[in-house]
């Protein structure tokens, strides 16, 4: 074939352009089979976190299946949506965003840690630039605090952003979400200011706004899972 014909160049063009899809589709493939992979394992990292547990990247897996014991969905109601169990990245509870879901069904991690039972629940909320989320782990009275776990999207270096930093995070164990059989969540306040009517923790000097959101966080989105804590807590003959 003369190479400098029209047919030659637009043959060629036209081979060239598949290799160049097809190379790029399998580099997309095998980047976004990764990418899921390193999504999965830092989820499981914040869950361990908020376990008080710290597992780097090659040891969360291990650890994960170590500890986590179930996870399944929930109603709003606190029971449980039968068929929903699984224990894998691609079963129903891991793979459910809470901030895309709305509140028709809920996440629950079930933990044994050190003999104990508690319970894992994720929070989402806005900051002051953009989204912030964290894991929750709850004693089987569905009311005290085990732990903690916060992320944030962009928030302020120095100020809001040390939601992350374990002397925030440690603030909460111990304190209770119910009060008189009710849901009052765990208030964040200014430093050196004070709630009459539920427990606090202080909040970041200079990140008002972000604090507010982790309080608003609380408020609202460990809120929607009143029903579960509030049956966990009867169960428990509180």
């Amino acid at each position: 074939m003369n190479r400098d014909s029209s047919l030659y160049t637009i043959l060629y063009a036209s081979v060239m352009v598949i290799l160049v899809a097809v190379g790029l589709s399998f580099t997309h493939q095998v980047l976004s089979d990764r990418q899921i992979a390193n999504e999965n394992i830092d989820k499981m990292q914040q869950i361990l976190r908020s376990l008080r547990i710290n597992a780097s990247p090659k040891e969360a897996e291990a650890k994960y299946a170590e500890l986590i014991k179930d996870a399944y969905l929930i109603k709003v109601d606190g029971t449980k949506v039968q068929g929903s169990e699984g224990l894998l990245p691609t079963d129903a509870a891991f793979r459910t965003d809470i901030a895309k879901s709305g509140e028709d069904e809920l996440p629950v991690f079930v933990a044994n840690v050190e003999g104990k039972v508690v319970y894992v629940i994720p929070m989402t909320g806005k900051g002051l630039w953009g989204g912030i989320w964290g894991y929750m782990s709850v004693s089987d009275n569905g009311s005290t605090v085990y732990g903690t776990d916060f992320g944030h999207d962009s928030e302020t270096p120095g100020l809001g952003a040390e939601i992350v930093y374990q002397s925030f995070r440690n603030q909460f164990e111990g304190k209770d979400l119910l009060k008189n059989n009710d849901f009052k969540s765990i208030a964040v306040v200014k430093p050196g200011h004070s709630v009459a009517d539920r427990d606090y923790v202080d909040g970041i000097s200079g990140g008002t706004i972000t604090s507010k959101g982790v309080n608003d966080m609380l408020l609202e989105s460990v809120g929607k899972y009143k029903g579960f804590l509030l049956k966990l807590n009867a169960d428990a003959g509180n």
